[in-house]
Parts: structure tokens; sequence; C-alpha cells
């Protein structure tokens, strides 16, 4: 099996099209392409994984009038490059993991009549998949709200590859040591992504002082930009690190408090961690929003809006939550029944049905 992946931009993206790559080669011994921007993080991130990748030279088409129309320019050029590459490739099947840069290759693969799958890792469609949705073979939702954004004839809600493989991670119980941490006690992990929020950070400072003594421990998790400028340094209960080693650390938890991407969602859902979440109001189509909503109808989470959140509503709800066993227990078990544990095996036979 051959397969052409577009992916790029966040790791939102990127992420989801690695872990179903990883399956595809354990599964299928598939051989695969990786085809997105030539200056973002996907660039270095894809060749580090050990895949083979090739760069396009595009921007999105936020922006002004110019921006939009060297936009749409570049993509169209990309579009006769990816031409070329797929007829030299000559793939089985290409795959989208939405971004504009999936738009060039997805076209390309029509063009030549190419099977063509997207992937939809959240609640709602970003603008990339609402388009190429009209041409592909297949789609893919995360959500069952995106049904109701797709042609439901052509839709299948398998969930985020992410998922598969963050069931597959063991508690490693070295890194209670490693964190300092007591593997006797109740740990809440307060993470709010890999480069943290400033706006948020500065309620967890606040939160940190409240309590001279508490009956779990913290894992706060500032961002790596955030760490030096964070003024609480920690104590006998709350350990404050500039990162983790995400899901290998979140195993070890009984309570997350996190933001709501796509792939947090997957990871921790597929986990049956029980959760608080504060979506971030700095993303398009209020998507995170509508990911902890869902989470939130299955009683798998508390949603905190961020404009509501301070530092005595979240103490309050982390205690409402790690001191009532019998609930923090049903969140966990809720969590993992909407994990989609095995996406990234449903989506590989739905690959196979598709192009035998």
């Amino acid at each position: 099996m051959k397969v052409v992946i577009a992916t790029g931009g966040t790791g939102g993206h990127i992420y989801p099209a690695l872990s179903l790559a990883d399956e595809l080669r354990k599964q299928c011994d598939a051989k695969i392409l990786f085809i997105g921007s030539s200056t973002r993080m996907e660039s270095k991130e894809i060749p580090n994984k050990g895949y083979d990748f090739i760069g396009l030279d595009v921007i999105g088409t936020n922006g002004g009038l110019l921006t939009k129309i060297k936009s749409i320019l570049l993509l169209q050029r990309a579009r006769k490059k990816c031409i070329g590459i797929l007829k030299d490739y000559n793939p089985d099947i290409v795959i989208g993991f939405g971004n504009y840069i999936s738009v060039p290759v997805i076209l390309a693969a029509k063009k030549l009549k190419i099977k063509t799958m997207i992937h939809e890792q959240n609640s709602i469609a970003g603008k990339a998949n609402k388009l190429l949705s009209k041409y592909v073979d297949a789609i893919v939702g995360s959500y069952d709200e995106n049904l109701e954004q797709f042609d439901s004839s052509k839709t299948r809600i398998l969930g985020n590859p992410r998922a598969t493989e963050a069931a597959s991670i063991k508690k490693d119980e070295s890194l209670y040591d490693k964190l300092e941490l007591d593997k006797n006690k109740l740990l809440v992990i307060i993470v709010m992504g890999s480069l943290g929020s400033s706006s948020v950070n500065k309620i967890l400072e606040e939160y940190c002082t409240l309590n001279d003594k508490l009956d779990y421990q913290v894992l706060l998790v500032t961002g790596k930009n955030q760490y030096n400028d964070f003024r609480f340094k920690g104590n006998d209960y709350i350990k404050v690190v500039p990162y983790i080693d995400g899901v290998k650390t979140m195993v070890l938890a009984d309570l997350i408090v996190m933001r709501s991407g796509a792939t947090t969602c997957a990871e921790v859902s597929a986990l049956g961690k029980a959760s608080i979440t504060i979506p971030s109001p700095y993303v398009p189509n209020n998507h995170q929003y509508i990911n902890a909503k869902s989470l939130e109808k299955v009683n798998a989470t508390k949603v905190i809006l961020e404009s509501e959140l301070s530092a005595n509503l979240l103490n309050e709800t982390i205690n409402d939550i790690i001191f009532n066993e019998k609930l923090r227990k049903e969140m966990m078990n809720n969590a993992f029944k909407v994990g989609r544990i095995n996406a990234s095996n449903d989506i590989i036979n739905w690959i196979k049905e598709l192009i035998l």
C-alpha cells in the first residue's frame, strides 16, 4: 500500500496524521509520503519521525486582499506541483488532515482519479475540509456533530488516531520520582498547552496561594514560554514545571485541567480521565468550546469559560471532583466511552475498503 498524507500548520493536524501513519506502517507495511508547508513545523517534525516529506510554498487565505490573491496563486501553483508528485509516486490513496495545505494535494488527487479521504479533528469543520468535502470519496469525523456538516452518505464518525496511540501508553512508575510526586496521593495536572496561556497563568498564580495545605497534589504546567515569568515556584503540594511529556505524564493524573483542542480531548478521553476544560476563546469558530461541550454533554468534563474563570471557582471545581470519588469515576468511565480507542484501526479498515 502506498499512501500520501497532507497535513500541517499545527500539532492538532500533524500529530493525528503521524499516529495514523505509524499504524499504517505497522499493520500494512505501507509506504508513506507526507506533503506539507516548506516553512512550518511539519517541515522538521515529520522528517524527524522518519517519514519522507515534500514541502510546498503556500500560505493561508487569512488577511487582506493582497494576501488572499497571493494565497490563491500559490495554491494553484502548488496544485500543479502536486499533480507531478502524485504521478511519480502513484499512491493508492491520498489523505488530508485539514489546514489549507490539504487543498492542492487533494484537488490534484481528484484530477488524477486517485482515491481521497479527509479527516476532521474538531467538532466544527475547518474551511479547508468544508471545501474539500465536495470532492473526496470519504470523510472521517471525530465528533457526532460532523455528520451534520458533511454529506452523511460518505461520512463515518471514527475518531482521532491520537486516541489509539494514547490508549496504548502504559503508566511509567519512574515518572513519580522524576517529577517528585507521591504515587499514593491523588494527582491533579493543570496544563494549558505546550506554550501555556499568559491570561490563565495569572489566575493560576492566585490559585496556588489559596490553600496552605492540600490533601492532593498538583502538577502545574506553565508552558515553555511562560515558566520564567510565573511568580509561584511551588511548594510541598504544588509542583510547577515548564512542560511535561504529554500523554506519558497525563496517564498518572486523577483529574486534568486543560484546554480543549481536538488532540487533547481525544487523548484524555482515550485515557479515561476526568477533566475540567477551559476552552481557548482565541481559536477559529470557537471550536474548542464546542469540543468541550461535547464532552460535558456526556458528563466527562466540567467546562469553565475563560471569561468566567477565577482562582476561587477553579479551586471549588477541582475540590468538587477530586474529593467525590463516585463522580470522578463516573466522569472517567464516560470519557473512556467516547474515547474511540480503535480510531486508527477503523480508519485503516475503511481505507482498505476504498482501494480494494
